[in-house]
């Protein structure tokens, strides 16, 4: 808020700020959860014993006549109703069975790991209340949680899908780079590494999804288990991140082996390509933020945190953002070695537990920046290929299940989703 600013009430809810110059400025009161634990900025429940497939839209993504907050207080107020839907709901609006219920809540302009919102509050992570729900597709990974939705779609550029879902106990499928069209999402890095895909409870609702995203995708999932119905077979790459709490690692190895599937270990140069790989694809999402971004460093509606990210985004851009570009196609090339030896590469979705919620609702750039270190996500992103978070048991902790992350190579949605369905009726029946 400015110094010197007041506000006065005009209509129920919307003020005026006046700065010292006399300048007045919209500021929307901070609007009641419609769902109780904030998953939801927009929300229409399905009526009663409706059997259609309920569906979240994170709100980054157009839906005609509503707009498109981004989380944020600034688009809130002066943001216009999106004149169409963005081409990702194409399909989804033409099937009878589908329902939307609403536009899910979200990191403030998608920027942040943690899934804070100082503005249209923080979603309420189901495994534990107190704890960060992860972002930025928090409010998908709420509403899927809680059974508001079905499935609900979210984006994807440095493990906004994963990383939600690693926390809130769900499944969160980040799609081939290129493979679902981004017209009318709002950006981050959209020529690197944005994308958009499904989260749910489980495999089968998350096949489910997919199959909104891309028609005749249930088809090729079918075909995926019709060849390869058992684990045995099957091999997996296992990455070992330096740093990783041990009972993580000890759950996602437990997971790997109750299924059955033929593992071995990668190599530590590997491990070397993919930190070099984390390190570059942070840059290049910060400085996409910051190339998208910019104009909101002057807007008082933007949080003082977020104002920051972005910012230091363009510090990146001058410094490290040309030589982790000229990165990319090595690392590619690196992975795709991977996968010519093993079918998939496994590795805890976040290095530990989810932390707890800052003390401060709006948290802080440091928080973040930790948040950004626990994550085993950016990597896939500058790689272009598909990853899923899926939840495994891990005993004697404070939540009862942390998450999987399985990488597969470009356009290998189906048979990932086949792997992640034999890892989950594995731990089902511990």
């Amino acid at each position: 808020m400015f110094s010197g600013a007041f506000a006065r009430m005009i209509l129920p809810g919307l003020f005026l700020l006046t700065g010292p110059s006399g300048c007045l400025i919209p500021h929307v009161r901070p609007p009641a959860s419609v769902t109780g634990d904030h998953a939801f900025i927009t929300y229409q429940p399905a009526e009663k014993n409706d059997k259609k497939l309920r569906l979240a839209v994170k709100d980054s993504i157009d839906m005609k006549g509503e707009k498109t907050t981004v989380g944020s207080e600034f688009l809130a107020v002066f943001g216009k109703p999106a004149t169409d839907d963005a081409k990702c709901l194409a399909t989804a609006r033409k099937r009878g069975d589908v329902e939307f219920v609403g536009k899910t809540n979200l990191s403030e302009l998608a920027v942040a790991t943690s899934g804070v919102n100082a503005y249209f509050g923080t979603p309420r992570n189901p495994l534990r209340h107190s704890l960060i729900p992860g972002g930025s597709s928090s409010g998908s990974a709420v509403a899927v949680a809680n059974g508001e939705a079905d499935v609900a779609l979210g984006t994807d550029s440095a493990g906004s899908i994963r990383v939600p879902a690693a926390c809130c106990g769900i499944v969160g499928l980040k799609t081939t780079y290129g493979l679902i069209p981004l017209d009318g999402v709002y950006p981050i890095a959209p020529t690197q590494l944005d994308t958009v895909g499904p989260m749910a409870r489980n495999v089968a609702d998350t096949v489910q999804g997919m199959d909104l995203l891309q028609p005749g995708f249930a088809a090729q999932y079918r075909q995926a288990v019709a060849n390869k119905p058992l684990a045995r077979g099957i091999r997996i790459g296992r990455l070992y991140i330096d740093g990783t709490d041990p009972k993580v690692d000890r759950a996602v190895d437990d997971a790997l082996t109750k299924t059955g599937f033929k593992v071995e270990r990668l190599s530590s140069k590997f491990m070397e390509n993919w930190m070099q790989a984390q390190a570059d694809a942070a840059t290049v999402a910060a400085v996409g933020a910051w190339l998208h971004d910019q104009q909101v460093l002057i807007e008082p509606q933007v949080s003082f945190r977020t104002k920051t990210i972005v910012a230091l985004g363009g510090v990146e851009y001058t410094s490290t953002y040309g030589p982790a570009l000229g990165r990319k196609s090595a690392w590619k090339a690196a992975i795709d070695k991977e996968f010519e030896k093993v079918d998939f590469i496994a590795l805890p979705t976040m290095q530990k537990l989810p932390p707890h919620v800052p003390l401060f609702s709006s948290g802080t750039v440091a928080f973040e920046a930790s948040m950004l270190a626990w994550q085993n996500t950016q990597a896939v992103n500058f790689a272009g290929v598909p990853a899923l978070a899926i939840p495994v048991p891990i005993p004697r902790a404070s939540i009862p299940v942390t998450s999987l992350q399985l990488i597969g190579p470009s356009r290998s949605e189906a048979p990932l989703l086949n792997a992640a369905r034999l890892i989950e009726d594995a731990v089902k029946s511990r």
